[in-house]
C-alpha cells in the first residue's frame, strides 16, 4: 500500500517530464550535428574503445531491498558493462544504496556516491550528479560517460536502459528525415548557445533518469509485495489444511484404538 501511493505521484512526474526530456534531446541533437565537435568539449568524440581509456558509469539503483529482481538486474548490468569495457577502465558513479553496498565493497574505482535522497527526488540532485559526470569528462579523466538505469515502462514492467550521454550524441544529417535537416539561425552564436545548454542536457537526462528510476522502483515494490503476499496466503492455506489433516489422523488413529480396545474386552 505504502509502494502503491508512492507510485502514483512517481510516475505522474516521470511521464510529465518524458516529452520534455526527448524532444529536448531531438533539438539539441540537431544543433550539435550542425556544428564543429570542438564547439564546446561535452561534443568532444574519443576513441572510447582504446586500450587504456577510462569511461565513467552512472549506476542508479534503489536504496531498499524487497522490489524483486529491480536491483539485481542493474548490478549484473553494470557487472556485463565492466567485463565487456575489461580493456579500459570503468569508473562508478553509484546512486543508490544497493549498488553501491555491492559493487562499492569489491574494489572498483569509485568517484561519486549517493544515497537516501530518492525519496524526495530534487532536481538539485540531478545537478550534483551531472556536475560530477561534466566534471570527470571536461578534466578528460573519463573519455565517455555512460548511464544505467531502469526506465518505467509500466506497473508490471520495467526496461533496463544503458545509454552514453557523454559526448553528446549526433545524428547523422545524411540519413535523418527532412525535417531534421533544416538549417538554423544562431543568436546568440553557436558556441554561447551550446555552452548554456549542454550542461543543461546532461542535467535534464540525468534527472529523467531519476525520476524512472524511481518510479520503476516504486512498482517493482509494489508487485512484489503484492506476490509475496498472495504467497503468504497461499502458504498458511496449504499449511492450515495440512495441519488440519494431521490432526484428523490423530482423532481417526485415537478412535480405532479404543474401539479395538473395546473389541478386545
Amino acid at each position: 500500500m505504502v509502494a502503491a501511493s508512492r507510485l502514483r505521484r512517481a510516475q505522474e512526474r516521470a511521464l510529465a517530464g518524458r516529452p520534455y526530456s526527448e524532444e529536448f534531446l531531438h533539438v539539441l541533437q540537431g544543433v550539435a550535428s550542425r556544428v564543429d565537435p570542438s564547439t564546446h568539449p561535452l561534443l568532444e568524440e574519443r576513441d572510447e574503445r582504446r586500450e587504456g581509456a577510462r569511461i565513467l558509469l552512472v549506476l542508479m539503483t534503489a536504496d531498499k531491498g524487497f522490489c524483486g529482481s529491480f536491483n539485481t538486474n542493474l548490478v549484473k548490468a553494470a557487472g556485463a558493462f565492466i567485463v565487456d569495457r575489461s580493456a579500459q577502465n570503468v569508473a562508478l558513479a553509484l546512486v543508490g544504496r544497493k549498488g553501491r553496498d555491492f559493487l562499492g565493497r569489491r574494489g572498483f574505482e569509485v568517484v561519486y556516491e549517493r544515497v537516501n535522497f530518492l525519496a524526495q527526488l530534487s532536481y538539485v540532485d540531478a545537478q550534483r550528479v551531472a556536475r560530477v559526470a561534466i566534471d570527470e569528462f571536461q578534466s578528460r579523466r573519463a573519455d565517455a560517460v555512460y548511464l544505467a538505469y531502469n526506465e518505467f515502462k509500466s506497473v508490471l514492467q520495467q526496461r533496463l536502459s544503458v545509454e552514453r550521454i557523454l559526448p553528446i550524441p549526433r545524428i547523422d544529417l545524411g540519413e535523418a528525415d527532412p525535417a531534421a535537416r533544416v538549417d538554423y539561425l544562431y543568436e546568440p552564436s553557436p558556441e554561447r548557445i551550446l555552452g548554456d545548454l549542454l550542461p543543461r542536457f546532461v542535467e535534464i537526462r540525468l534527472y529523467h533518469a531519476l525520476l524512472e528510476t524511481s518510479a520503476a522502483e516504486n512498482a517493482a515494490r509494489m508487485v512484489a509485495m503484492d506476490n509475496a503476499t498472495k504467497n503468504a496466503a497461499e502458504m498458511i492455506d496449504n499449511l492450515t489444511l495440512y495441519m488440519n489433516k494431521v490432526r484428523q489422523a490423530g482423532i481417526t488413529r485415537e478412535i480405532i484404538e479404543v474401539v479395538s480396545g473395546a473389541a478386545a474386552l
